[in-house]
């Protein structure tokens, strides 16, 4: 018998789908953001909370067993994350005491907490250096606040470089007629959306998850060969080497995710699919 009662804090891209991947698993679960119902495509089956996460009080969070935080900030800003993720974890973590039902808490951090920049490989027992931009500074603290708080409850999931059928930032790139040059040892990640999706349904439901999950395929790869991957496959102009940089960037992610939790294991199968999406 399927005992969770989870609320997903944020009805987002991630986290509305989220919400009904589970409910439509038959898992009881409840969908919290600011706007009215009616503006989420919400399964019927879910149930839904319209609040502030930073007014939730211990009495609306008794019930639930599992809490997920997936949230982005209203602006892109070191502000916009310090009212965001840094204040609700922290606003959340001094309730911690009063719920004594929940078992799990998940934050949906990010790999930028990760200030190592020099191509090194990274797995989840690397300890994080401090992140040279600000924004993920704030991410980094809130996952210590959240840590603080809930103790071995709390889970965070930091997913790399997000893509999917809606996210194409990087086949953009590919179809600019006028490409920057690449260097050659930049280093990205990837974890396609409906993956990060599945792995976030499972970190909430599964008996014993990790502590800290690495959301990313794996094929770590470096921007020039990836643009130079999709510019062959879109039949457009390739990119050209930065001769000036011969410097390594970046990381390279070791994903500790469940190969079967993954439809789409490296950045080709993904993007493969979205490209044949695209063409339907």
């Amino acid at each position: 018998m399927n005992t969770h009662n989870i609320l997903i804090i944020g009805q987002g891209d991630i986290g509305l789908p989220v919400t009904n991947k589970l409910a439509q698993g038959g898992v009881r679960v409840t969908g919290l953001a600011r706007r009215d119902r009616q503006k989420y495509a919400l399964d019927d089956k879910a149930q839904f909370m319209q609040a502030d996460a930073l007014t939730l009080t211990a009495e609306q969070l008794q019930d639930f067993t599992h809490i997920a935080i997936i949230i982005t900030p209203d602006e892109y800003s070191t502000s916009g994350y310090h009212n965001s993720y840094l204040a609700i974890n922290q606003h959340l973590a001094v309730l911690a005491d009063q719920l004594p039902t929940l078992e799990r808490i998940v934050f949906i951090s990010s790999t930028g907490v990760y200030g190592q920049d020099n191509g090194e490989w990274i797995d989840e027992d690397t300890m994080p250096t401090l992140p040279k931009r600000e924004a993920s500074q704030v991410i980094l603290k809130a996952e210590q606040a959240l840590q603080q708080g809930f103790h071995d409850k709390a889970i965070i999931i930091r997913p790399s470089g997000i893509y999917g059928r809606e996210r194409l930032m990087r086949v953009r790139k590919a179809q600019e007629p006028q490409k920057q040059p690449i260097a050659a040892g930049a280093w990205t990640n990837r974890i396609m959306d409906s993956d990060l999706i599945n792995i976030i349904a499972k970190v909430l439901t599964i008996k014993a998850p990790k502590p800290v999950y690495l959301a990313t395929d794996y094929l770590p790869v470096t921007s020039f060969a990836l643009t130079t991957w999709l510019c062959e496959q879109l039949d457009e102009t390739p990119p050209v080497l930065d001769d000036r940089s011969h410097a390594m960037s970046g990381k390279r992610l070791h994903s500790n995710i469940p190969l079967a939790w993954l439809t789409y294991p490296d950045w080709q199968s993904g993007y493969q699919d979205i490209l044949r999406y695209q063409d339907s």
